[in-house]
């Protein structure tokens, strides 16, 4: 009966609506284990109130009462009755999409989950790129409890002279899980480790690492960082996978290097580079050049909006990604998001740059400040993962 007395919705009305305006609240009202299970849709606007709390917290989501919302749950039971509920507190602007969110899953459309892969604790198993050449694409979200660290990716190359590691991972178990996956493509030992930069998930899994007699390797400027600034990383990863930290220490590499280091393993040639400031200033990268594969660390994104933090250097940032352009890679893994090709990186990641770089000179030039800088319009970008 309530269905009849509320405005229904299906899935292509759905994406059509939010394709075109940004300021509509989608709110999915399925409990938090539902959702870490199953996943979300992914959509910029997506929020979550669990049905039960919809009347305490829509408050915190929707400021005024002629926002545009639409509810949905997983097969159409919770979310009229959200819908209504809304309509009674005096929402003018509210619609139920009926069609939920298994429709919109079952049918390929955008979504994301917390575990892609629930009897590991990686998010998700490492998958061949390119010959001999693996990852374990991580979530596209911040670290949490369930994605366990694993929100970047980690990689491998297999050689006739054992496996090269890039990035040891977010904590020792990451680590543990991540050799026992390599364990099943090869018999070959891991010889070296690398860290990408100095971020907790590319080093807390160095202990596991060291335990098993591998070199790890880092930029020279990765060093200073974790001997200045260790333990402060540790602790913040502490802070959101709590247990799943268990074992990790850190660990200091064995070897740095500064612009170029030539590692040859049997057949493969493998390049570690520094092409320049990026992301972070200690950003390295790998290069196969006999294959043009690049695994390139956190100075390309995909599928995911980059932060820009206080020592990121755009200007530098976008002088790098010149030189990843001269390189002429055929496939490219991202420091976040699925391996991809230099366009799909270019797009996440140069053209980002360059957009924002370009809106913030525009109010530089028109005395502007910190307001007019929040304004910016990102709209065009809401859907990327964070």
């Amino acid at each position: 009966e309530v269905k009849k007395r509320i405005v229904n919705i299906n899935t292509d009305e759905l994406i059509e609506m939010l394709d075109k305006d940004p300021s509509i609240v989608l709110i999915d009202v399925r409990t938090r284990p539902e959702i870490v299970q199953l996943g979300t849709i992914r959509r910029g606007q997506n929020r979550h109130i669990p049905r039960g709390w919809l009347e305490f917290r829509i408050g915190d989501e929707v400021e005024k009462a002629d926002t545009p919302i639409i509810v949905y749950c997983g097969k159409n039971l919770r979310s009229p009755l959200a819908a209504k509920t809304l309509e009674t507190m005096g929402y003018t602007n509210v619609k139920n999409y009926s069609d939920g969110f298994l429709e919109w899953k079952a049918l390929g459309l955008p979504y994301e989950i917390s575990d892609k892969a629930p009897n590991t604790i990686l998010y998700s198993r490492p998958i061949e790129v390119a010959e001999g050449v693996f990852s374990a694409i991580g979530a596209t979200q911040p670290p949490t409890y369930e994605n366990a660290n694993h929100n970047n990716n980690l990689s491998f190359v297999v050689t006739t002279d054992g496996v090269l590691v890039f990035n040891a991972g977010g904590s020792y178990l990451l680590a543990k899980a991540i050799h026992e996956e390599i364990k099943k493509i090869t018999d070959q030992p891991v010889k070296h480790v690398v860290f990408e930069n100095a971020q907790s998930h590319a080093i807390l899994g160095a202990k596991y690492w060291k335990e098993q007699g591998v070199n790890i390797i880092s930029h020279e400027y990765t060093l200073k960082i974790i001997m200045a600034r260790g333990d402060q990383i540790y602790k913040r990863a502490a802070r959101f996978i709590r247990d799943r930290i268990l074992g990790s220490e850190i660990v200091l590499p064995d070897q740095t290097f500064s612009t170029k280091m030539t590692i040859p393993m049997g057949d493969t040639i493998i390049e570690l580079m520094h092409l320049g400031i990026s992301h972070s200033p200690d950003d390295v990268q790998l290069w196969l050049p006999e294959q043009k594969v690049l695994i390139s660390g956190d100075i390309t994104f995909n599928e995911r909006l980059l932060p820009i933090l206080e020592h990121t250097d755009v200007a530098g940032w976008i002088e790098t990604l010149d030189k990843v352009e001269a390189l002429e890679p055929e496939i490219i893994i991202p420091g976040h998001g699925a391996p991809t090709d230099l366009a799909t990186v270019t797009k996440f990641t140069k053209d980002y740059l360059l957009y924002m770089r370009g809106e913030v000179s525009k109010i530089i030039d028109d005395d502007g400040g910190l307001y007019e800088a929040y304004a910016i319009d990102q709209s065009a970008y809401r859907d990327w993962g964070t």
